[in-house]
């Protein structure tokens, strides 16, 4: 028999976000446009999750998502146009290159995305910010990690803080949107009661998307690449990059190279190691311009603790195939709600799934 513990806090609230992602702050939007209570927590000190466009001269680098499909993602196209935000197709024109095991670099055949792929003036983030834009100030709440999420009688307590420490603070509230990558959420949060072992088993084992990956951003005053032919898409079998693309604006300058590291996160070096020899490999790929870029970013997400798990060390190169854990989109009697890019029934890793797997969450709960 299950025992139900009896919370005699006297905050509450309708709804609880725990994450605040995309996923997150889209059901956070969803929330208020239909002037519902709640409250969502973010254990970083900013928003966005694995979007992250630092800024340089008004330029936003993608150190995370960095396209969407419009041919394939309508939520995505819909929320764009509904934001007011512009964007441009990825620069593919020329031919590519590719690196061979031995580190020898020849000229290839492009591989343009199909669909077509595209990018957005301002970044990624500029999704997250029209979003929080339209959702009142006093509901986010970040540097709030959660720590523990108990059922009780009446609705669900969360415990934010550390379990080894005095809480931080309680919140209760009817129900819960878990909008954290399963895995992340069954390694760093106490459920009580517990989850099912088949049900933690399943979350455990439900991949994170980029959690395993580094990513890498130069940006430059010339698209040299592009003057000899080049579209600045590259593959190299020999790394430390495995894959490069043109990473520039819709129009001027800063121009850009942005890539993703091939070497396994348990291999991979520190930061500044990493950064000296991507900007050693870059010159084979597109001359000696290549390696001097004015601005450099690198962003290791297997180090990230709000994004990876020990579990995630080594990372799925292909991409997996994300559904609900053991196909439930809540537990705890229609309680605690999943949402999240790896809970979508489609698209799931992608930003259409994050949006998609948000929405079924607000429609479920309210």
């Amino acid at each position: 028999m299950t025992t139900f513990k009896v919370d005699m806090h006297t905050e509450k609230v309708n709804t609880i976000i725990i994450g605040g992602g995309l996923s997150g702050i889209y059901a956070a939007f969803l929330l208020a446009a239909k002037k519902k209570s709640f409250v969502l927590l973010e254990a970083r000190s900013r928003i966005g999750g694995r979007i992250l466009s630092p800024e340089h001269h008004g330029f936003f680098a993608d150190l995370g998502p960095s396209w969407y499909w419009p041919m394939i993602n309508p939520k995505v196209k819909a929320l764009i146009q509904t934001l007011g935000i512009k964007g441009y197709p990825q620069f593919e024109t020329g031919m590519g290159r590719f690196q061979a095991k031995n580190g020898h670099v020849e000229t290839i055949e492009g591989y343009p995305m199909d669909p077509p792929g595209w990018r957005l003036s301002g970044g990624m983030i500029s999704l997250v910010n029209g979003l929080c834009a339209r959702i009142p100030k006093n509901v986010i709440r970040l540097n709030h990690p959660v720590c523990e999420i108990e059922r009780l009688y009446n609705g669900v307590r969360v415990t934010v803080g550390r379990l080894d420490h005095e809480p931080e603070c309680r919140l209760t509230a009817s129900r819960i949107i878990l909008a954290l990558p399963p895995r992340l959420a069954a390694g760093s949060i106490l459920f009580t009661p517990d989850l099912s072992h088949n049900l933690t088993q399943a979350m455990l084992k439900a991949s994170t998307w980029m959690a395993g990956h580094a990513k890498f951003f130069a940006l430059y005053d010339k698209a040299n690449w592009r003057r000899i032919g080049l579209s600045g898409q590259g593959f190299s079998l020999c790394g430390p990059l495995g894959e490069i693309h043109d990473g520039s604006g819709e129009a001027n300058r800063p121009y850009g190279l942005t890539g993703f590291v091939g070497i396994p996160a348990l291999r991979r070096k520190n930061k500044k190691t990493m950064i000296s020899a991507i900007l050693a490999q870059l010159p084979l790929f597109y001359g000696k311009e290549a390696g001097q870029p004015v601005k450099v970013y690198y962003q290791d997400w297997a180090k990230e603790k709000f994004t990876a798990t020990e579990y995630d060390q080594r990372a799925a190169h292909n991409h997996p195939e994300f559904q609900p854990p053991l196909g439930k989109k809540s537990f705890w009697n229609d309680t605690v709600h999943f949402a999240g890019t790896e809970t979508a029934d489609y698209l799931g890793g992608y930003l259409e799934g994050a949006l998609s797997s948000a929405q079924r969450a607000v429609y479920s709960a309210i």
